[in-house]
């Protein structure tokens, strides 16, 4: 299993950006599906964006769309998410994800990266 850990995470202004890193290891990182997933608190984690292997098909929420990128460096074996235009809203913990099916919850996960935006 690949694993994963997050970085980037900070406090910042409403109306600014961060980049969120994942850094991967153990495994082939460009046979992975990656994935962005937050959870605030009180709420359920719900998935931002995601990038395939093959192709780097991206995917993303309707509620960042126009604001967040995702995107990988398989050299780097490393996947991050440009934020932009954040919200305060989009505080939460940020996890990246990786799968080789179509099932995250059978996949790797880091323990998160904390994004906190103030208005």
């Amino acid at each position: 299993q690949v694993q994963l850990v997050e970085s980037g995470g900070g406090l910042v202004q409403a109306g600014g950006s961060l980049k969120l890193s994942c850094a991967a290891s153990g495994r082939t990182f460009s046979n992975y599906h990656m994935g962005w997933f937050r959870q605030a608190p009180g709420k359920a984690r719900e998935l931002i964006a995601s990038i395939t292997w093959s192709d780097s098909t991206t995917d993303y929420a309707d509620f960042v769309k126009g604001r967040f990128t995702i995107s990988r460096d398989n050299a780097k074996n490393t996947m991050y998410l440009q934020m932009n235009k954040l919200k305060p809203e989009d505080t939460a913990l940020y996890y990246c994800a990786a799968t080789t099916t179509t099932n995250w919850a059978r996949g790797a996960w880091g323990k998160g990266t904390l994004v906190t935006v103030s208005s």
